[in-house]
């Protein structure tokens, strides 16, 4: 980062992925405002983290989406760093996908990094920043039953190099991070519906060329350093975090 009094926004916050990133920057010095629809959670979370608010919301919801920017602000005066995370899965082919499941998961999926990304960009235009989307390998390799959620996390992709075009000369840059199999809620959940959850998870880590699933901290770490100056000519690209998952074909 480029001070430890950078201000960091991160959606879908009260857990996984979400939390594992505001702990990381918090951690690195960062002021953070923790962004969730579950407010106890993310009020949880934010509590035993120092320099953070947490704020209750739906990233689906313009006036929510506005407020927290603005409450962001207004606690400490600027923003630096977006973080969108929130996500939610929801399966199904197109035939058995009801309309309103399939447009609820874009609505957060995709609607939710348009509008956070739209009510930041201007307080970052003029002194630089960094936003950082949260895809998943979804976006290049399918997988059945998921048409909704692979089009979502694919057109994150898409926003990503459109922002980063149209943002750069603006100090802005504008990068996506495409995780695997992570262990989060959402993939506890997810094994909570198979009849053998030990086997799956025995068959999942097996995926996986460097022997493990991932972790939260792991993306965290990908997050820090995109947003870091050690990533200052990177913008518009999206960093494969899935311990080698992609690449084996799986």
């Amino acid at each position: 980062m480029d001070s430890p009094q950078q201000v960091v926004l991160v959606t879908g916050a009260a857990a996984g992925i979400g939390r594992g990133i505001a702990e990381r920057f918090a951690e690195a010095g960062a002021r953070v405002a923790l962004f969730d629809i579950d407010g106890p959670g993310v009020e949880s979370v934010a509590r035993a983290l120092p320099h953070a608010i947490a704020i209750c919301g739906d990233v689906a919801a313009e006036n929510d989406v506005v407020a927290a920017v603005d409450r962001t602000v207004h606690v400490f005066g600027q923003l630096d760093v977006l973080i969108n995370n929130a996500g939610i899965e929801r399966n199904g082919t197109v035939i058995e996908m009801p309309p309103d499941v399939w447009d609820r998961q874009i609505a957060v999926n995709l609607r939710g990094a348009y509008l956070f990304s739209r009510a930041a960009i201007p307080h970052m235009k003029g002194r630089g920043g960094s936003i950082v989307h949260i895809a998943s390998v979804h976006a290049f390799l399918s997988y059945p039953k998921c048409a909704a959620y692979d089009a979502t996390k694919a057109g994150l992709l898409g926003m990503t190099r459109a922002m980063a075009l149209d943002h750069g000369c603006d100090g802005i840059r504008v990068n996506a991070i495409c995780p695997g199999y992570i262990d989060t809620p959402l993939m506890d959940r997810w094994l909570q519906e198979m009849a053998d959850p030990e086997a799956v998870v025995k068959s999942v880590t097996a995926l996986h060329p460097v022997g493990r699933i991932g972790t939260p901290r792991d993306i965290a770490e990908a997050a820090l350093f995109l947003c870091s100056p050690g990533a200052a000519f990177i913008t518009g690209t999206s960093l494969t975090v899935d311990g080698g998952m992609s690449i084996a074909g799986h």
